[in-house]
């Protein structure tokens, strides 16, 4: 085995991450396609561990990005109040899927984890993201601090859809937030902020199974990766908070249709 190649590739799989976990088109799917091409010289246990951890850091990112937003313990009384409340609606919103994940975590990874899956899912949400953004749903909810609980359980149940791989937590979320008449700019901000306690809890509870006893190299692919992930999210939220403000999601909706069809000729051809 070439170390420096197992952490090159441990780079790559960590800038796909952090580009990938925050547009609307499957981090996991971009991930178990790159893995599936160029596949680590590791264990298969440790290679499932890698895709899920990682995006720990692509969630420190988020914690980063909006702390003023999230801490609670600074700052005026309404601030406070604000911050409290907000992390109530995303406790609201991460049950469903905390729920569901938890239940039928060794389900998902036995079962969904196949290439036609991920194509298929990629498909069928590009067109739901055609169909909604045509359809131009009323705007009633432009800042964070005015989302019901409501909607932050709606958005919720829509996170249970990224269970299949190749929807995309973000896609899932952000397509239910504009369902439930969030603008696309809160919509983008609140779905980063769902990610916090749903991916901490999946790197956490993959990382606990795994029983943590890692060669020296495995760890070092782990920090890679992960802090790889960790920057590439803060440049990559920010970009698609910039560009949310002004356009539709419609390019990811045609780029999740072309890279299903692709994956799906790939499967035809056993070449995937």
């Amino acid at each position: 085995m070439n170390v420096i190649i197992e952490l090159i590739k441990a780079l790559l799989l960590g800038i796909i991450q952090g580009i990938t976990e925050w547009l609307p088109v499957s981090s996991t799917g971009h991930l178990i396609l790159a893995e599936a091409f160029w596949p680590f010289e590791l264990s298969e246990a440790f290679t499932e561990l890698f895709i899920v951890f990682i995006q720990v850091g692509s969630v420190l990112a988020v914690i980063l990005l909006f702390f003023k937003t999230l801490y609670p313990f600074s700052g005026s009384s309404a601030h406070r109040h604000n911050s409290i409340v907000l992390w109530m609606k995303i406790v609201v919103a991460s049950v469903p899927a905390a729920i569901l994940g938890i239940l039928f975590d060794d389900v998902v990874d036995a079962v969904l984890y196949r290439p036609w899956i991920i194509a298929v899912a990629l498909i069928v949400y590009g067109i739901a993201f055609i169909v909604i953004e045509r359809m131009a749903l009323p705007v009633k909810t432009t800042r964070l601090q005015d989302i019901t609980f409501k909607q932050a359980f709606g958005i919720g149940s829509f996170q249970v859809l990224s269970l299949v791989p190749g929807t995309s937590r973000s896609g899932s979320t952000i397509l239910g937030a504009l369902i439930m008449g969030l603008g696309r700019p809160v919509a983008a901000e609140f779905s980063f902020m769902m990610a916090i306690p749903v991916l901490l809890g999946a790197g956490g509870i993959k990382l606990i199974k795994s029983g943590m006893a890692f060669s020296g190299f495995e760890w070092a692919a782990l920090a890679v990766g992960f802090i790889t992930a960790f920057l590439v999210s803060l440049v990559v939220m920010r970009a698609l908070m910039a560009y949310v403000k002004k356009h539709q999601f419609t390019p990811f909706a045609y780029y999740r249709i072309g890279l299903g069809l692709v994956i799906l000729v790939l499967v035809s051809l056993q070449l995937l």
